[in-house]
């Protein structure tokens, strides 16, 4: 049997890191908060209505995640052109072959639950997996409506200067009720793309046994010794 030999490589450096936990931390709040503010519950006290601050708690915790999670996107696009190739914004080009090639391999492990002795083992990605390219890109566009949709509800309320930079989003989409409708659908397409996304990264992880999971911890993965050498770029002859 064939010995393959294995290297620990930085795949997510600490910015990428930080990036997806505090999404991890930022997405749960909101969409909790967000479901309670879209459903509040009946308010069961004597108490006189004004001296009740419990729901303008929770509003106010939304809005401090939504303005985390605007400046965690921020920095993350800024790492996108600063940080190493797994994280650049090259990564995520959808228009080329290889990137094609690769999906339709992911979709055979995934859909077909082919095992890492199919001759196509070669497009197995250091970084992420083409499908999660694409998901991640449909994931950023859906970010940012959450973003603009948000920021427009939270303008009419708002006195600072940055919320009511959104507030031309409700004339153009036409109501606050569907500029509410777009907020709340996203929050569940959000909740489904996060239940596909652990379910894959526990199955590649017990798949391909490179260390999946650990790696949004530690940064690393191990990457078979030859994809290490020839992803190295070779010196220039002098």
């Amino acid at each position: 049997m064939e010995t393959k030999n294995f290297k620990r490589v930085m795949v997510w450096e600490l910015p990428v890191r930080f990036f997806h936990w505090i999404n991890v931390l930022t997405i749960t709040t909101l969409a909790l908060t967000g479901f309670l503010i879209a459903n509040p519950p009946a308010l069961q006290s004597s108490a006189e209505a004004t001296n009740l601050h419990s729901f303008g708690i929770v509003r106010f915790i939304h809005f401090t995640a939504a303005y985390i999670f605007f400046f965690n996107a921020i920095l993350r696009f800024y790492w996108a052109f600063v940080g190493n190739k797994y994280a650049s914004w090259k990564a995520f080009w959808p228009f080329s072959n290889k990137l094609w090639n690769n999906f339709w391999h992911v979709l055979k492990i995934d859909v077909m639950l082919l095992n890492e002795d199919h001759p196509d083992v070669k497009n197995i990605s250091v970084g992420h997996n083409s499908v999660a390219t694409l998901s991640y890109l449909a994931l950023f566009f859906l970010a940012a409506i959450q973003i603009f949709t948000g920021f427009a509800l939270f303008a009419d309320t708002s006195g600072w200067w940055l919320p009511k930079l959104f507030s031309w989003v409700t004339p153009l989409l036409g109501s606050d009720f569907m500029v509410r409708t777009i907020h709340h659908i996203s929050t569940w397409i959000f909740i489904l793309f996060s239940l596909i996304h652990i379910y894959l990264v526990f199955y590649h992880d017990w798949l391909e046994g490179r260390g999946v999971v650990s790696s949004m911890f530690g940064g690393y993965k191990f990457v078979r010794e030859d994809r290490v050498i020839k992803s190295k770029k070779l010196p220039k002859k002098k």
